[in-house]
């Protein structure tokens, strides 16, 4: 069973700037943040180990890169690059509306979906509201609500999963916003369909509750709660999405949220005037067209994940059911001892400790012969 521990994050002293003789100390809520650490890039790899071939499966990113539309519409939009875009890219809101079946004033665009998680926090926290959330989720939660002072309200997973009635129990009168990852990042499980639109029924109206889908489009299961339906009887509720995962747009920085107009109104408020940039919109625009490029995303890592997971099973490994382009499996001790043995065979992946799930590794699914890499290489460091 996947032991869940508080997420750890860095303690650091306040940080202060020098100017001239005297001290200027970064506002007290710092103190809780630490750094977010990505998985390691494979050019950092190759310098320290001096290896010539390195496998990333650390960040889950699209292992089949993105649309050769988006690659055309970057290299003629390059032509633009001295001008700044446009604050809101209308062309991307008004077909990404026609997709979606909303109004276009439901659309909010951010620098990643990660932006706009700190768009949330930064607009509707105040220093001692509570936010509940998983525990393990997607750490980019827990430090932007330590960012503004507010309070991360954890709530342990059950095998994987969110707990959703527990979670629901943790709800106050302090409770600001709810976090709802799925699927969840690391775990890669879902909350079946009426789980979660009983949880979405059930939460007060004034506490806002944010369903992170950026895995949206890697989903396979029958069981998965179609949310954006649910916008008009709930105004409370908030639905992320992003570019960069399916549609392999992650070096770009692109994703959206769907709100009520409201919610759209006060974000707006607090984001970046060009937020996103030209190359990310006319790259997200044109990834809309190849649907074909998707589903072919899609197909491969369904039958790629099966493929993987059957094979650590066969290891004697647990691995937890995965919706995404990524597994989470445990391993004998530390996950860590594992990842840092996978890596000095050129496999780069995160071990669970960083990710709130101790005893475990988070791979991401890449293409067959890398994922065939990463098994050879786990099979000799379990040895």
């Amino acid at each position: 069973m996947l032991t869940i521990v508080k997420q750890a994050l860095v303690l650091v002293k306040p940080e202060v700037s020098s100017v001239g003789t005297g001290w200027i100390a970064a506002r007290g809520s710092l103190a809780q943040v630490g750094r977010y650490v990505p998985g390691k890039p494979m050019e950092e790899v190759q310098r320290e180990l001096g290896l010539s071939h390195v496998i990333k499966l650390a960040s889950n990113e699209n292992a089949y890169g993105c649309s050769p539309k988006a690659v055309s519409a970057v290299a003629e939009e390059m032509a633009r690059a001295a001008l700044y875009p446009e604050s809101s890219p209308p062309a991307l809101a008004e077909k990404l509306s026609a997709k979606l079946g909303v109004r276009e004033d439901r659309l909010i665009f951010g620098n990643g979906s990660d932006e706009i998680i700190g768009l949330l926090t930064r607009a509707y926290l105040e220093p001692g509201d509570e936010v509940v959330m998983a525990d393990p989720t997607f750490t980019r939660y827990e430090q932007n609500v330590a960012i503004e002072g507010g309070v991360s309200v954890k709530v342990p997973c059950r095998d994987g999963v969110h707990d959703l009635d527990a979670m629901l129990g943790a709800v106050t009168t302090r409770t600001k916003l709810v976090f709802v990852c799925n699927p969840n990042n690391p775990t890669g499980t879902m909350v079946g369909a009426e789980a979660l639109r009983r949880f979405i029924e059930r939460v007060p109206t004034n506490v806002m509750v944010v369903v992170d889908e950026a895995y949206y489009e890697y989903v396979t299961s029958e069981d998965y709660l179609q949310t954006i339906p649910m916008l008009d009887a709930h105004p409370n509720l908030v639905v992320l999405r992003t570019f960069s995962k399916i549609y392999g747009l992650a070096g770009l920085r692109i994703g959206y949220a769907v709100v009520h107009p409201d919610v759209a109104s006060v974000l707006h408020k607090v984001r970046g005037p060009f937020n996103t940039n030209r190359l990310a919109q006319v790259a997200a625009l044109a990834s809309l067209d190849d649907t074909e490029f998707v589903a072919m995303c899609r197909e491969q890592n369904a039958r790629e994940r099966d493929r993987v997971s059957q094979a650590l099973a066969d290891l004697g490994l647990r691995v937890y059911p995965s919706q995404t382009n990524f597994l989470l499996f445990e391993v004998p001790g530390s996950g860590a001892a594992i990842a840092e043995r996978l890596l000095r065979q050129g496999v780069i992946v995160r071990a669970g400790e960083g990710l709130g799930a101790p005893g475990t590794v988070r791979v991401s699914l890449g293409r067959p012969e890398e994922n065939d890499a990463f098994l050879r290489a786990l099979t000799h460091s379990l040895q």
